[in-house]
């Protein structure tokens, strides 16, 4: 089964999908994260940003928000969600804007989902030409060479008369550039059981092949993958937030 099929024809259960997600607690720790790190500015750009969540919290804190994401389904329930943003359909590893922005974020690991190293830095390209100087960028990651496929995600939602179970899992072969994130989607009603699995091809990094991506554009600064806490990572773990902050000074 194609991940189109899974992130188009089943979009309506994007938001059950990540139901255990606290979106506005990332979104409170981004906007800490911009407020210390960049300018005071308040224009903002989601990359992937699915069906809206982040970018109603970001409207809420005041933002000028716009989305973008390659999958119009999800876009149409953004727009119903957040009808005071701006979004677009199209991809994340070569956009273009046409007012520079404050803060561009990427949330739920999506970065990885330019898929390949010269698709990545495009991405890095596109949001460095976006920002103003002294934006953020502002991602999180996972370390391929921390990758334990053994371990997965699961959760249950309710919705109706139906049972939903989720789950994810990161893996990675050891070598080369590509890694998968495996999906998996199950529906009960009425005893009547469907499944749907599937894999996406995901761009595979370590966080030192990550920063020497990024240096040539950006300060980079890598944090713990802890929204509510501000602490430098710990170079163990295999999660972290990137915040990459652009040069106040023409290169």
């Amino acid at each position: 089964m194609s991940s189109n099929y899974l992130y188009t024809d089943l979009s309506a259960y994007y938001d059950l999908m990540c139901a255990d997600i606290n979106y506005h607690a990332q979104s409170s720790g981004v906007r800490r994260l911009h407020q210390l790190f960049g300018n005071e500015g308040n224009t903002h750009l989601d990359l992937a940003c699915g069906t809206g969540p982040h970018v109603h919290h970001f409207i809420n804190f005041g933002y000028q928000c716009s989305g973008l994401d390659i999958n119009q389904p999800m876009l149409e329930q953004a727009k119903t969600r957040c009808p005071e943003a701006h979004f677009s359909l199209g991809d994340m590893c070569d956009f273009e804007m046409d007012e520079p922005l404050d803060l561009i974020t990427c949330f739920l690991y999506s970065i990885h989902y330019s898929g390949e190293i010269d698709k990545l830095k495009q991405c890095i390209a596109s949001a460095h030409r976006a920002l103003k100087p002294g934006g953020v960028f502002c991602f999180n990651s996972v370390d391929k060479d921390k990758i334990d496929n053994r371990l997965f995600e699961r959760h249950t939602v309710t919705q109706g008369d139906s049972l939903f179970t989720f789950s994810s899992a990161w893996h990675y072969s050891g070598e080369g550039e590509k890694q998968g994130l495996k999906l998996s989607i199950t529906k009960t009603t009425d005893g009547i059981t469907k499944s749907w699995d599937d894999e996406h091809p995901m761009v595979a990094v370590s966080f030192e092949e990550l920063a020497s991506l990024l240096q040539p554009y950006f300060d980079v600064h890598i944090l713990e993958h802890d929204y509510e806490k501000i602490m430098p990572w710990d170079k163990s773990s295999g999660n972290a937030i990137f915040v990459c902050v652009k040069a106040l000074t023409p290169e």
